[in-house]
């Protein structure tokens, strides 16, 4: 009778999910993830080959949450863009890794979909996709600069936030 499996590929993303968030990147080991579900760190290899497919799928599962959220958040981009900050907010490792190259091309699309849609309802088919990518890149650069802290001449950081939304989507529609 074959030996019962002590974990699964999803309890092993999870803990994978909390560990980022703690102890970051380099904190994300085989070895940390075997010991928070509770099995030898060799157990792990029979879900995933190594400490790259283990960043891979954690940034898959990070951005498949941030692609739900974006979904309930509807098609428009001001309600977008605060579902893709409060996420970066909850989540800031989780949002820095989808960045990085571990991140599946194939997650990425389907967290732009949302985007495309509302940029699509916003400006047409025709300049949808660059203005979701304008979009995408303003907003990236405005959270990844938060989240490091990098707003450092006083203001109200949520303003600013508020200020680009609008003037990005005045922008795209004017």
């Amino acid at each position: 009778m074959p030996t019962p499996e002590r974990t699964s590929t999803e309890e092993i993303v999870a803990a994978g999910r909390e560990i980022l968030e703690v102890a970051g990147p380099s904190g994300l080991t085989m070895q940390a993830v075997a010991e928070r579900v509770g099995v030898r760190a060799p157990s792990l290899y029979k879900r995933l080959r190594d400490r790259d497919a283990l960043h891979a799928a954690v940034a898959a599962a990070s951005i498949d949450a941030l692609t739900a959220r974006l979904e309930s958040a509807g098609d428009d981009i001001a309600a977008l863009a605060h579902a893709y900050r409060r996420f970066a907010q909850e989540h800031p490792e989780g949002f820095r890794i989808m960045f990085s190259i571990a991140a599946p091309h194939d997650a990425l699309e389907r967290s732009a979909a949302p985007l495309i849609r509302a940029a699509t309802a916003l400006v047409g088919d025709d300049d949808a996709l660059d203005a979701a990518r304008l979009f995408t890149a303003w907003a990236t650069g405005f959270l990844q600069m938060e989240l490091s802290g990098a707003f450092r001449l006083g203001g109200d950081v949520d303003r600013a936030f508020e200020y680009g939304v609008s003037r990005l989507t005045a922008g795209m529609t004017g």
